[in-house]
């Protein structure tokens, strides 16, 4: 079975990626094969031993639930968007590839939907292609890129894992995202479930602050019975994650205040921005707050020019002084800070270190996919078939370190493109303002990864990559 998936993965990423990219219906229809096929074959080689039929059922359940879903979407296309808004913080714990894991399986319903309804409409004929425009090359040059580095992956099982469970189901939710015709009252309740759920997410995170209780997460219950401070993880089951899905909602909240949002409803949104921001505080993640940071001065250059730098002083300033105003935060900070960069980062600061010399070992192809956690552990001498200790915090490194120069570059070019996209031209119409909420929420992601490695794991990645390349298109028409 081992050879089955270091064959199927590198097959589904290709049709991914000629799915993206084919302008003619035939080939589309092959790639969505190939795709399908690919992830089958993937499946397999995870799927736990002696649990045949009950797979089998339980694949029957889903093909009817997603054929059912397809014809929704088919006829009510924005269900996609709030329905994958809903799954975002959905896991459940189910057995994969020997080891237990928390998966998004009510959006891999979702995502089924989106390929059952897909094939019936190339099949009856749709001549459609290219949905991301300008990130569909990019795009999938990286997905292809990734894939086949399964082909010579030291770690087949953390390779195959990260392809199925991320790359190909997020990869078409993605062109399901660009595909969806444009609505401004569509673009409005996305945002509106946005905020409501942030909102309603931060106020569980202040009620576990308020009564010590986190849901979940071991690891996060442990490390409150030590830690100077009380981290919460509301509905999530990592801080980090939590606090970027608030990130992202101030974020695009930000983008409408900016362009000229007044009166209650101004007022509005800065105490709904406050209440979400109380949340986020007790989420203690450092990666969050960077990303807050770098979204907001983003929006002061896009919307002011000259006048971001000025900006982005008082808001430097703000930030410092509030964060220093917490003894707790103060505390740490100045603490491990004594004690070395490699302490104040939570050890992050070897990981990133050594990744960057395993990159640098292996620059031409890297050493594959999903291989970061074991060449690490090679390298530095740690034992056991699971070293967590040697898990990335760092999406570009693990990216280089995995795919090599041509896969960093690839990351590079995708980044450049989405944000190039969202972020560039004016920002005064509907689609200029929605584009611009789209970049900066995006923007934010990505400076995220660079200190939690979850790039690609995370659906909103890729559905603002979809949003990224229909608020384009739109403009482009109204141009």
């Amino acid at each position: 079975m081992s050879e089955l998936a270091r064959l199927a993965g590198p097959l589904a990423c290709l049709g991914l990626a000629l799915l993206l990219v084919a302008p003619r219906r035939e080939l589309r229809l092959a790639g969505l094969l190939a795709w399908a096929l690919g992830a089958a074959g993937l499946a397999a080689y995870l799927a736990p031993e002696g649990r045949t039929p009950l797979l089998l059922a339980a694949a029957a359940i889903g093909l009817g639930t997603a054929a059912a879903g397809a014809g929704l979407l088919l006829r009510r296309p924005w269900v996609l968007p709030l329905a994958a808004l809903a799954c975002v913080p959905i896991r459940i714990p189910l057995e994969l590839g020997g080891e237990e894991a928390s998966l998004l399986l009510p959006l891999y319903a979702v995502v089924a939907a989106v390929a059952l309804g897909l094939g019936w409409r190339i099949v009856r004929g749709e001549q459609h292609s290219r949905e991301l425009g300008p990130l569909a090359i990019p795009l999938a040059a990286f997905v292809a890129w990734t894939g086949l580095s399964l082909l010579w992956t030291g770690d087949l099982r953390e390779g195959a894992i990260f392809l199925l469970a991320f790359i190909l189901p997020f990869g078409l939710l993605a062109i399901g995202f660009a595909r969806l015709p444009w609505s401004r009252t569509g673009l409005l309740t996305l945002y509106g479930g946005l905020l409501a759920t942030a909102l309603a997410y931060a106020g569980i995170g202040l009620f576990q602050w308020a009564t010590r209780d986190v849901f979940w997460n071991p690891t996060v219950i442990v490390g409150n019975a030590y830690a100077p401070f009380y981290r919460v993880n509301s509905v999530f089951y990592d801080p980090s994650i939590y606090g970027r899905y608030l990130v992202v909602a101030i974020l695009a909240t930000l983008g409408f205040v900016l362009l000229g949002l007044r009166g209650r409803l101004l007022a509005g949104a800065f105490g709904a921005v406050a209440a979400i921001w109380t949340g986020l505080l007790f989420s203690f993640s450092q990666s969050s707050f960077a990303a807050l940071v770098a979204g907001v001065l983003a929006a002061a250059t896009v919307v002011w020019r000259w006048r971001a730098a000025a900006t982005a002083g008082l808001v430097a300033a703000v930030l410092l002084t509030v964060g220093f105003a917490t003894p707790q935060v103060r505390t740490k900070l100045l603490q491990e800070s004594r004690a070395g960069l490699n302490n104040a980062t939570s050890g992050r600061a070897n990981l990133v270190t050594n990744g960057i010399r395993i990159a640098a070992d292996h620059p031409l192809a890297g050493v594959g996919v999903g291989s970061f956690k074991r060449a690490y552990a090679d390298r530095t001498g740690l034992r056991g078939r699971e070293p967590r200790k040697a898990a990335s915090h760092s999406t570009p490194v693990t990216v280089a370190a995995e795919t090599g120069i041509p896969g960093l570059l690839l990351l590079a070019w995708l980044g450049a493109a989405a944000l190039g996209a969202a972020l560039l031209g004016a920002h005064r119409n509907d689609a200029g303002r929605a584009a611009l909420a789209v970049g900066l929420t995006l923007g934010a992601i990505a400076v995220h990864s660079f200190f939690y490695n979850a790039l690609f794991e995370d659906p909103m990645t890729w559905g603002l990559l979809g949003l990224a390349a229909l608020t384009l298109a739109r403009r482009r028409e109204e141009a």
